[in-house]
């Protein structure tokens, strides 16, 4: 178990991605905390502290409970978040605020409280936020939550510059479609979007979340990498809107 003695938290870790990541640490050998606002479903190999992270003082308490309960605090998985859609000219103050408060304020608020617990240990460690390929790629209709997703490269970035010196990792996976709960609801909600999304990923399908975990838990144990994105997205983030090869009369150049 080459994980075995280490000790971790993730954030929204009771289902969708975080339960996989929470998965994949827990069959390596790592200790691990949830912080989520729902108990996670059925048996799980980890603790978990009710925590919104939206809320400063439940993050410095949930952070600090976790740390105390491993013994220690090498790596944490930002991973929490929220899903929204709707045209900017009527998205509500509210709504904006109800997005960027979980995607953007919550992250900052665990990677401050996680940076002051691994500082103060002085033994170094990782982070992994999970943003998103809408952290770089333009998507009409969700402003709130592509401008919540870029703000979190960016703060991670400046992190990974900021906490470089003490041996402290940062970087980003950035799923693209993947089925989650989340995505789920397009089903219903997005006709044809599930066929589209289909095509336009060069391996095909929606992503799983056992294969964002992977990606992220290998990126966690990159020691020489900081300040990075890894697109976890099938290729997804490769398509373009002008490329010709759909519009060939012979169906794509290979064909010709």
């Amino acid at each position: 178990m080459p994980h075995a003695g280490k000790h971790a938290i993730v954030t929204g870790g009771s289902s969708g991605i975080g339960s996989s990541i929470v998965g994949r640490l827990a069959r390596t050998g790592t200790r691990v905390v949830i912080l989520d606002v729902q108990k996670p479903h059925g048996d799980v190999d980890a603790a978990f502290i009710a925590c919104d992270i939206t809320d400063e003082a439940n993050v410095v308490a949930g952070v600090a409970e976790a740390a105390e309960r491993l013994g220690g605090l090498d790596r944490a998985f930002l991973n929490a978040g929220v899903g929204a859609s709707g045209a900017i000219v009527d998205i509500s103050a509210e709504e904006w605020d109800r997005v960027q408060s979980v995607d953007l304020r919550g992250v900052f608020l665990t990677l401050r409280e996680t940076a002051k617990i691994m500082l103060a240990a002085g033994t170094g460690g990782s982070m992994v936020v999970t943003s998103s390929v809408c952290g770089f790629l333009v998507d009409r209709r969700m402003a709130h939550y592509n401008s919540a997703k870029a703000g979190a490269i960016a703060l991670a970035k400046v992190a990974a510059a900021e906490l470089g010196h003490a041996g402290i990792r940062v970087n980003v996976v950035a799923p693209g479609v993947t089925d989650t709960p989340m995505a789920q609801k397009t089903d219903t909600t997005l006709i044809g979007y599930r066929e589209a999304m289909t095509h336009r990923t060069p391996l095909g399908g929606f992503g799983d979340p056992r294969h964002v975990a992977d990606a992220a838990v290998t990126l966690s144990d990159l020691e020489w990498v900081t300040g990075q994105v890894l697109a976890a997205d099938g290729g997804l983030s490769l398509f373009s809107p002008i490329d010709m090869e759909d519009f060939l009369p012979t169906g794509g150049a290979g064909n010709a």
